[in-house]
């Protein structure tokens, strides 16, 4: 009898149902790496985090070549807002989590090995970089103005 593994997300809302390849749109490889990296921080099965760390790493993959691509002319209206956006994303961990990440990511960089609670502070500093890199890929970029379209960091004050 063959045993059915259990998953902390249903099989409809599963990360790993998520399909994408390297014609699939950065905005949305963004959300999956979100995806990718919440499901990873709520996951206790090693099988699983492995998993979600290999689908997260294949997004990341697709991603960085193109990070300095212009956006497709497609997605321009989609960067384009009417008004300057009331938050913009910041990567602010509290003191005690950055502490934290950068003293477990030290200490696995002078031995190349990790402990259980080194584990937990990487993959929060995963999803808190991951969630934060997301933002950054799909925050506006232009907003209209009495003088036409321009780029929301020539605006900004």
């Amino acid at each position: 009898m063959a045993t059915i593994p259990t998953q902390s997300h249903s099989f409809e809302n599963s990360p790993f149902t998520l399909s994408f390849n390297a014609q699939t749109d950065f905005t949305v490889l963004a959300d999956h790496c979100e995806h990718f990296a919440d499901a990873l921080i709520e996951s206790h099965h090693s099988g699983e985090k492995q998993a979600l760390c290999c689908r997260l790493a294949d997004c990341l993959n697709l991603l960085h070549p193109t990070l300095n691509d212009p956006i497709p002319p497609v997605l321009i209206e989609y960067f384009t807002v009417d008004q300057l956006p009331n938050k913009t994303p910041v990567f602010e961990p509290e003191s005690e989590l950055l502490c934290g990440y950068c003293l477990t990511l030290a200490q696995l960089l002078s031995k190349h090995t990790f402990t259980a609670d080194e584990e937990k502070q990487l993959t929060g500093l995963l999803f808190d970089l991951v969630c934060y890199f997301a933002d950054e890929l799909r925050t506006p970029r232009w907003i209209r103005t009495a003088d036409g379209v321009k780029f929301i960091d020539e605006v900004a004050v």
